[in-house]
Order: C-alpha cells, then structure tokens, then sequence
C-alpha cells in the first residue's frame, strides 16, 4: 500500500523550491557528490556504488545535500538534524507537514528521519532546472511496486517529451498525466493546459509538482487554475467535447492478461482492457478532440496476430509480413497518420520487459504465475508478437494547405535523436510543401510537379558512405547516411547519387534529374523512378529545400 501523496500549499511550494534551488539540488550536484559511477549505477536501478559513499563519509558542507539524495533518491533513514539544514525556509516541520517525511522505523538510527516519496531533479532545455516527485521505486521500497504506483520520471516519459513538437499552441492536452511530466513540458509552450487521469493520487502528484515548480513554469502559485486544469477520469472522457490543438499522452499502454478479474492493474501502465483495445480507443476517439490543424503525439503497443506473421522469424523476435495493419486500421477516415515502429518483442520477452518494470522478481512465486498467465494469455489470443513506438495524428485543415488524409508507417529500430520533435515537424512540413505548391498546368502527380521546381541541396547532417571491393573500378554500395535527426539510411543508386551530388541549390530537380536521366540514357520509366526516388529522400529529409 502506497501512502498518501504529498501536499503542497502555494507558501510551502515556493519555500521548498527556494531552499532546494540554494542547496542547489541538482543533477550536477549528485555527480559531484556521488561520482559518475554511483549516478550511472542508480539509473540502473542499482543504488550500492551510492549508499557506499555516503557510508564513507562526506564533508560537513555537504552533509545537507547528502541528507536529501539519502531520503529522497535512495530511500534511506537519514539524520533529522542534516535534512532539516537542508531545507532552512520550509524546515522539518514543514517537510512534515507536506506529507514528505515520516519518523525512522524501528531499527533506525536515533532522531532519523524517512522520505515517503522519490524527489529527485530534473533538467531539461525547456522549460529548464525542475524537481519531480513520484512514488518511490522499487530500489526504495526494496519490493515490489503496488498497484497503485505513481511512476515519476521514466525513459518513455523522456522519450515522448522528446517527440513531441514544441511549437506554440492555445490548448494543450496531457492524457494519462501520471506525476505529470508531459504537463510540465507542454506549459512551457502552451497558454494552458488540460491534465487528465484515472487515478486522484496521480493529479495530486501532478499538483505537487506544479507548484513546487511554478517559478519556472511561469505559474501563478495562487492561482495555478488560470493556466492548468487537472480532471480525473478515464482517458478522453473528462474533456467530452472539447477540442485542442495538441495532445501528447504517455497511455497506460502495456498489455496485461485480463483472464483474472481480480488481477491487479498497475495504474502507471495498465490501462485495464484487454490486449490493445486501449489504444485502439484513444487512437479512434483523439480525432474527435483535435482543432483543424491539431496533432497528436502517444507512445503505444499494438499486437501483431499470429496470421500475420511469416513462416520465418529471427533470433531478434517474430518476423510479421504487416505489423502495422492492427494500428493503421485505427486511424480514423480523413486524419493523417505517421506510426513508427521502435521495437518488436515476442510473448517471452515482453512479459520478461514488464515484469521486470514492476520489480515483480522480488517475489518468486508471483513472478512465475504472472510469466505463465503472459504466454497463456498471448497463446489464447493468437498473438505472436508486441510492436512498441511512436503515432503521430493530425486533423488537416480544411483549406488543403497541409494536404489531406495520409498515412505513414515505418519500422525504425535504429538509434534515433532524443528530441527528435524537430525533425519530425520538418518531415511533415516537407510533405505540406509538395501538397500546397503551385504544380501550374503541368500534367501528372501535381506533388511531382512541385518538386520538379524545388531548388535542394544535401542536408548538412547527410554523408556519404562508399563500399567497393580491393581493385574494383566502381563501388558496388553508395549510402546516404544521416547524422541527426531520425538518422535513416538509404542506399542509392548511379543516378540517386549523382543527383545529390549535384544539389547545391543552383538548379532545380527538374533540371538535375533531366540532366543525369539523359547522361544515364533512361526512357521515360527511368526518369520517373528517379524523379519519385528523389521525392522519397527529400521527404525523409535528405535533400532539403536550399
């Protein structure tokens, strides 16, 4: 069982942001304390390399700060007396009273006090330096997570916050807020913002972290209601009706045996349905919440039924000849659609991933019965594998200036940019651009058409990778290879390369691809394969408009 979460009144939130910003309580700070090793060693989840420096011993100036990662980063019996000097405006009390300390167990130390919560820093280039609170974790509890866990800042929470454009927006939507993370990042940007979840606790943990924040959020202690609303309710349904011009959601997306009524549901992942109808709902119903223009961001799983999959499969999980028809099935008519596959995982490995989350091997027995219920589960339903990533939506305007109803769907399973938000806006903008350009009376695709007219050159991040065998005369691989961004690869041919060798923004495409289609001798079929090679790599970012 989880205690209650802690409470923040404007006049404590901006004492305890005051005190840990002078201490200071930051990422740098750890490092400095703890060294690189100790830090690397708790992102593993791993907290001894920590606990042992402490143990050793630190010097009396830091005794303060070592109290706080103590308590709230490791969830260790601390000195009263250290984390009081730690937090001088709020005070111990105070800490009390906020619901984030408690008195030693017994067997503590004397006069020592506990954290009940993980506060730990967090930094970001925008909106900058912040601290989020959240359940403690597993290396805290040192068990098991409960059902009612309150995940605090995790590598999908990253991930999506990385995704997601930052562009200025009116409204924005965060669904499934958790501690709220998305919620601290779209203020940033965002005139307000919408925070929904299913769990009160979650929306109080958001609270806490709202105001504990504000200075740099730009929120008004007194009045937190004039930029944020919090609503508790099942994912789309407390905003019935409304609209928003952009919704990022981090969705209890993780797919659990529902054989068991009773079986728990870990609310920071679970979303309580069977397999992947939660998803399946939320990618449906979105559309009906975005403003023309609106987008939408989310982190999914979808199943790839055993129908699907080839007669092969790999020593890196199941083949499937379409895994993408489960997801591209529920986009609804007239949006548009780019969904990005980062991962596959069979029924063995996902319930090893997901287990593992929950720290659910510290209990044996519960451990084997929830593997078995995973493989039964998968097996009874004819599925033969679990796909993870990205789906971008977007309700077009009406005007056709951002084109029409389009889908996109990819398997990138190569490392990729952490904020990789940027270059998906640029990708998109890039297909906008061949939609709405002036094809003129020239016949045929009229995308075609305007890129013909486009002046590009190499993006600065592409080079180019050439393989040949000792004493061949030509090289038998020509790779375009990016740097940034999505960090795609293509592979070219004779004429892909010497058209980008040639774009340097002096002549347009129609003009390079004449010129190297009629060095090359093609017919008619060969220039318009070259011409549409060129619209897939300036679409994929390649070739950029000069």
């Amino acid at each position: 069982m989880s205690l209650p979460a802690p409470v923040l009144t404007p006049s404590t939130g901006a004492a305890l942001a005051a005190d840990l910003a002078a201490l200071p309580y930051t990422s740098e700070a750890v490092e400095a304390l703890l060294g690189p090793m100790a830090v690397t060693a708790l992102d593993r989840e791993h907290a001894e390399a920590a606990r042992a420096v402490r143990a050793a011993g630190v010097a009396p100036e830091d005794r303060p700060l070592a109290a706080v990662v103590g308590a709230f980063m490791l969830g260790d019996p601390v000195p009263a007396a250290d984390l009081a000097a730690a937090v001088p405006a709020l005070g111990l009390a105070g800490l009390r009273e906020a619901g984030l300390v408690v008195d030693g167990r017994p067997g503590d130390p004397a006069g020592a006090v506990r954290a009940t919560c993980d506060l730990s820093p967090y930094a970001t280039d925008e909106p900058g330096r912040m601290w989020v609170a959240s359940d403690q974790t597993a290396l805290q509890r040192r068990g098991p997570l409960p059902a009612e866990h309150v995940l605090g800042v995790g590598r999908a929470s990253l991930t999506l916050a990385g995704a997601v454009h930052r562009r200025p927006v009116d409204t924005a939507l965060d669904v499934g807020a958790g501690c709220g993370i998305q919620t601290l990042h779209l203020l940033a940007h965002s005139r307000h913002v919408t925070a929904t979840d299913l769990a009160p606790r979650c929306l109080e943990f958001t609270r806490f972290n709202l105001l504990l924040n504000a200075d740099v959020l730009g929120l008004d202690r007194e009045h937190p209601e004039e930029r944020v609303e919090l609503l508790v309710g099942d994912m789309l349904e407390p905003v019935a009706g409304r609209r928003f011009d952009l919704v990022a959601s981090n969705p209890p997306f993780v797919i659990t045996p529902r054989t068991d009524p009773d079986a728990p549901v870990m609310v920071y992942r679970d979303g309580g349905r069977e397999g992947d109808r939660l998803v399946a709902e939320f990618i449906a119903a979105v559309t009906a919440h975005l403003t023309p223009g609106g987008t939408a961001h989310l982190l999914a799983n979808w199943e790839i039924p055993a129908a699907a999959s080839t007669s092969t499969a790999d020593d890196d999980g199941p083949a499937a000849s379409d895994w993408a028809a489960r997801p591209r099935s529920w986009v609804a008519p007239g949006m548009q659609a780019w969904i990005v596959q980062r991962d596959l995982q069979d029924a063995a490995g996902y319930a090893e991933t997901w287990l593992q989350d929950s720290s659910l091997e510290l209990d044996p027995s519960a451990y084997e019965a929830a593997y078995r219920g995973y493989l039964a589960d998968f097996a009874a339903r004819g599925v033969a594998g679990v796909g993870f990533g990205h789906v971008w939506l977007r309700r077009p305007v009406e005007d056709g200036s951002q084109g029409r109803a389009w889908t996109v769907v990819e398997e990138l399973t190569q490392p990729i940019d952490d904020a990789i938000g940027g270059a998906w806006a640029a990708a998109v903008a890039r297909r906008d651009r061949l939609a709405t350009a002036d094809a003129g009376e020239a016949p045929g695709d009229p995308a075609l058409a305007a890129l013909r007219a486009l002046h590009l050159e190499v993006a600065a991040d592409v080079t180019e990778e050439r393989h040949q065998r000792f004493g061949a005369e030509h090289p038998e691989v020509i790779l375009a290879r990016q740097g940034s961004g999505f960090r795609r690869v293509a592979r070219l041919d004779t004429a892909t390369a010497g058209v980008l060798s040639a774009s340097d923004g002096e002549l347009s495409v129609g003009q390079l691809v004449g010129a190297v289609a009629a060095l090359l001798e093609f017919d008619e079929a060969g220039r318009a394969g070259l011409l549409a090679a060129i619209r897939e790599l300036y679409e994929d970012g390649f070739l950029v408009e000069a």
